[in-house]
């Protein structure tokens, strides 16, 4: 029995697929199909069921995914150790960032990224867009390091940490000429009078989104949302075209002219926009994790933070 029949198999496993599995490995197919077909010789029974169109495994398989998976575990622990005592860094780190974030924001973990992996060539890191709902979870599963996500709420969610890296009230965006600014020199508008209004929005399952529905409900009315978007500056691009009334952070000085738009803080209630960094309240599990989300908390801005 070899370490890579074992982490083949695994591999198979999780792809459910010879050919996926073996492009993550970047093998040749036919070399994972033999090198597990040995490893079956040897225990003497199945391991895979090949007779679907997916791969799926046997129940003896299941039983001895959890020793395969712990063996490899292992091996990686005595690379880690070793490499902690010799001050190099290796392994893999995956993290997620919310949609839009990069582009919405001053901070820019393309750059932050690319300057961990010049100190650090040997660490692999896979970056995965998603909406902040799905990235939480991912958290709590294990399948993600480290994220950027947005929050729908004021409590932390249990089992993570956060620091938080924006916070700022939410703002409905219009074209001069809306009804909303029909009051000169007005410079909030209450949430009830978005009522009736097409509105907006970031999807749901986006930290926002919740926010701007948990307000609604507060308010006592449900948000008509009449397109959705991942990206703020698309949300202001259609406000622009008076598709409705973006609502959105509060938007850079300067960037809401360029769009043509006026924006109203949002009142009564005061609905914010928050992202933070997040991370398992453990902490990552490997080192090259653990040292990128240190490198992070230092270069994010921190308007203010919160562990749980």
């Amino acid at each position: 029995m070899e370490l890579r029949q074992l982490q083949y198999f695994v591999a198979v496993v999780e792809d459910a697929n010879f050919t996926r599995a073996a492009a993550r490995l970047h093998v040749a197919q036919p070399g994972v199909s033999a090198q597990i077909r040995q490893l079956e010789r040897e225990l003497g029974q199945p391991l895979l069921d090949r007779s679907g169109r997916s791969v799926t495994v046997t129940e003896v398989g299941k039983a001895v995914l959890t020793y395969a998976r712990a063996a490899l575990a292992a091996v990686e622990g005595i690379r880690q150790t070793v490499d902690e005592f010799t001050g190099l860094l290796r392994g893999h780190v995956a993290i997620g960032l919310v949609s839009g974030a990069s582009i919405a924001h001053t901070f820019d973990v393309s750059s932050l990224l690319a300057d961990f992996h010049d100190d650090h060539p040997q660490v692999e890191i896979s970056l995965t867009e998603d909406t902040s709902e799905r990235m939480l979870a991912a958290l709590h599963r294990g399948e993600l390091d480290i994220a950027v996500a947005g929050l729908p709420g004021d409590e932390p969610p249990p089992g993570l940490s956060l620091q938080i890296v924006v916070d700022e009230p939410l703002v409905a965006a219009v074209t001069p000429h809306d009804p909303l600014m029909t009051h000169a020199g007005r410079t909030s508008v209450p949430l009830a009078a978005l009522r009736d209004r097409p509105l907006i929005s970031l999807p749901r399952g986006t930290g926002l989104r919740g926010v701007l529905e948990r307000a609604c409900t507060e308010a006592g009315f449900r948000p008509r949302i009449a397109f959705e978007a991942a990206a703020p500056p698309v949300l202001a691009q259609l406000a622009a075209r008076g598709l409705g009334v973006a609502v959105v952070p509060a938007l850079p000085a300067g960037t809401a002219s360029d769009f043509g738009l006026r924006t109203l803080e949002i009142t009564e209630p005061r609905p914010r926009g928050r992202i933070a960094l997040a991370w398992r309240t453990e902490g990552p599990a490997g080192p090259a994790a653990r040292a990128l989300l240190g490198r992070l908390r230092t270069a994010f801005p921190t308007p203010g933070s919160v562990a749980r």
